[in-house]
């Protein structure tokens, strides 16, 4: 009896140990670099003209962007400038996106700037249906547990997530797991988006207000919008148009 009232000890001891090193942060914010396999996805656009343009592609392009926010509310937005070379015949789609949410409502303003044009979306979340995986991967420091989604019964999107940071948000409008998004692969675009750095302390909650300028419209209404524009391109501009739906 004894050595099973002290293996009891032991366990528990054990335990609270482990609980006291956990970490959980209710504030963030993020540095995350998206990059884009550009010859795969020029390719996927339009294979005969990606023959005619591929020597003057780069191989990938990235581009870098900022999420803060804590368990209420949240902007993602353009971070430094990227660097292109100008002798490549290539720019970024979508690459100045701002996008808050609100998770207390479910809704989110996201500023989408498209070539003339900017779009001021106001809309309820985008639904995307997650299947949680046993999966893991490390990153910027944490241990992220992959999980599978599809958004708007289409686009399929992979996603790592940490429950140490207590916000159910992402890049871009990639959200909805129980813990924050660290990692994001959109296989349609080919591009992914990773954390390079993560501060949990000192977070300037002021700077997390929506974008005001644009035409104010419905998620649904810019994209029929876009659509109408971009099948007139044929192929190339129906595909181009999944850049501004996620």
């Amino acid at each position: 009896m004894k050595k099973i009232l002290i293996a009891i000890s032991v366990a528990i001891a054990a335990s609270t140990a482990s609980a006291q090193d956990a970490r959980f942060f209710s504030q963030v914010h993020i540095e995350f670099e998206k990059t884009l396999n550009v010859p795969a996805y020029y390719k996927e656009l339009d294979p005969e003209w990606f023959d005619q343009i591929k020597d003057r592609l780069p191989k990938s392009v990235v581009t870098y962007h900022e999420f803060t926010g804590d368990s209420t509310r949240s902007v993602y937005k353009p971070g430094k400038e990227s660097t292109i070379d100008p002798k490549f015949w290539f720019r970024p789609v979508a690459d100045k996106n701002v996008v808050y949410s609100d998770y207390r409502t479910g809704r989110s303003i996201s500023q989408k700037p498209v070539y003339e044009e900017t779009f001021l979306v106001e809309d309820s979340f985008s639904h995307i249906k997650w299947k949680l995986t046993p999966d893991t991967r490390t990153i910027a420091g944490y241990e992220c547990r992959k999980a599978v989604g599809i958004l708007d019964d289409t686009i399929a999107v992979f996603a790592f997530y940490t429950d140490e940071i207590l916000i159910n948000g992402g890049p871009e409008g990639i959200r909805g797991l129980p813990g924050m998004i660290l990692g994001v692969g959109v296989p349609r675009l080919h591009t992914t988006w990773f954390a390079t750095k993560v501060d949990v302390f000192d977070i300037n909650m002021k700077a997390v207000v929506p974008a005001t300028k644009g035409k104010k419209v419905s998620r649904e209404a810019m994209m029929k919008s876009l659509d109408k524009v971009l099948r007139e391109w044929g192929s190339y501009g129906s595909k181009l148009i999944v850049n501004y739906a996620i």
